[in-house]
């Protein structure tokens, strides 16, 4: 047990949750508390006052007082404010007012998400006393939701890399292994979901910065369409491409919050207005009617040994849940879709940052500098963006606005892809500088293509390192997704997995 004793009232839950049959995995070398509750698990214990939003709000900071300078997780802290709306919240429950299932739920946002009145770095000095005057648009839809906001969590230097070592705070570290990292840039949300400082975490995803840790850290991480959740108020990476997503700690937590953050926002140009379902009805639908396509040319091609088994297994349960898998007999075709995303994405980020690249170039991490500015940066992370031409980029994205039409019509005869979120287990942190450790070929096409893509556990290497499935989904096909992902989940127990951090 943590040196925070369970009140009676945290004991009670406990006793409950036992009594209903949901059992709790000892974690970190201790018996097990609130924190690793799924976020639907406290939002049903809440509402029936087992436990308060102030119980579980101090649950986590707690925790983050205890091994975020190990994970270094969060760049800040809001105590002060995150206390304050727990007592709100359970104020207003008291009322009899009851906001839905984010009331009084401790969540995290990923350090380039602006919040009003509370510094935003997008983990860079050149914004390290940046303090926003007003709230993006998913902080006040969780607001409203109740949700109450712990802080702000670390990530690759403005979300420009898939490693999260690379940060003007210092790099985050993968609780599975210390030695490890978490995956980027969102890396910061997927630790810290993982080890239980929060019950639920909001990144933002270009090229992967979702799905990418929340495969590295054995989480779930949801890309949701492009232009289903708004981007609105969020450090730019690259405004064709930008997606806000969930990183949870089940498929149902996904659900929930993508239902708390989705919708139109007519003053975001990217966003569009169609009609967002009920999340909570997607697990209803008859799996056993999908289809399901596996794209094996490339996307399962260089798979490390451990990686390709555990998802030849996860297929072979997908067998058993969905009406038929099969290869696609039409591969889609990855190079040129990374081809538009780095010039998509070059040129918009270099475009953001160019002022500031000429004015103060010292304020950037060496390999973020690198990365923007320099021509003969190898591999697809290298973007060229000074020597592009305007017609270069103008082409490019004329290619992504056709394809992401196209690609409709792959799903006429197939509900989703089923797919390796990425091609082995994470490196170490030593390594986190390397802007090609992390390959993006199996997450970056789905960006271009604007489609919404889930990475959910799936298996774990010898050494215990986390491996994630990747489910793909036609446009505006979330509750698709999101229906097959539970499916699978419940087949298995991956997602019932804790790390384990010994402090000494």
């Amino acid at each position: 047990m943590e040196p925070n004793s369970l009140s009676r009232r945290s004991f009670l839950a406990l006793t409950t949750m036992a009594a209903a049959g949901m059992t709790l995995k000892p974690a970190f070398g201790e018996s097990q508390d609130l924190a690793y509750l799924t976020l639907k698990e406290a939002s049903e214990l809440l509402r029936r006052k087992t436990v308060s939003p102030v119980e579980l709000t101090t649950t986590c900071l707690k925790r983050i007082e205890a091994y975020n300078p190990t994970l270094n997780a969060f760049i800040t802290v809001t105590r002060d404010q995150a206390m304050e709306t727990a007592r709100a919240m359970e104020a207003e429950q008291r009322r009899g007012k009851w906001r839905g299932p984010l009331h009084g739920i401790p969540i995290a946002l990923k350090d380039n998400i602006d919040t009003a009145g509370v510094r935003t770095t997008a983990a860079s000095e050149l914004f390290k006393d940046r303090v926003p005057s007003e709230d993006a648009e998913v902080v006040r839809r969780l607001k409203n939701a109740g949700a109450v906001l712990l802080g702000k969590t670390n990530l690759h230097e403005f979300a420009l890399g898939g490693t999260s070592a690379v940060s003007y705070f210092g790099p985050v570290h993968n609780p599975w292994a210390l030695d490890r990292i978490p995956g980027g840039s969102s890396g910061g949300s997927g630790a810290a979901t993982a080890a239980g400082l929060c019950f639920g975490s909001l990144g933002t995803d270009t090229a992967g910065s979702v799905r990418i840790p929340a495969s590295y850290c054995g989480i779930v991480g949801f890309r949701p369409t492009n232009g289903r959740v708004s981007s609105r108020g969020t450090v730019p990476d690259s405004w064709t491409l930008d997606q806000v997503g969930p990183l949870c700690r089940s498929v149902e937590d996904a659900a929930l919050m993508l239902g708390a953050i989705a919708g139109y926002d007519e003053l975001d140009p990217a966003s569009v207005d169609v009609p967002v379902p009920d999340y909570g009805l997607t697990f209803q639908a008859q799996v056993s009617k999908f289809r399901l396509g596996v794209p094996r040319v490339p996307f399962f091609d260089g798979l490390d040994p451990e990686v390709e088994k555990a998802i030849a297994a996860a297929i072979e349960v997908l067998r058993g849940l969905a009406a038929e898998v099969h290869d696609l007999s039409s591969p889609i075709v990855a190079a040129p879709l990374l081809e538009i995303w780095t010039k998509v994405a070059g040129a918009e980020s270099y475009t953001y940052h160019s002022k500031w690249l000429a004015e103060s170039p010292e304020k950037y991490q060496p390999a973020t500098r690198r990365r923007l500015v320099s021509p003969t940066n190898a591999g697809l992370q290298g973007q060229n963006s000074p020597e592009m031409k305007a017609s270069t980029y103008l082409e490019a994205r004329r290619q992504l606005d056709l394809l992401r039409r196209e690609i409709r019509k792959v799903f006429a005869n197939i509900d989703l892809l089923i797919l390796p979120t990425l091609l082995s287990p994470p490196a170490t942190v030593a390594q986190g500088a390397d802007p090609t450790i992390v390959s993006i070929r199996n997450t970056a096409p789905f960006s271009v293509l604007g489609l919404p893509a889930l990475s959910l556990p799936s298996g774990f290497t010898i050494a215990g390192l986390p491996i994630g499935l990747q489910i793909v989904g036609a446009p505006f096909a979330e509750s698709t997704v999101l229906a097959l992902a539970h499916a699978y989940e419940r087949e298995t127990e991956w997602h019932k997995r804790h790390p384990r951090l010994d402090l000494a």
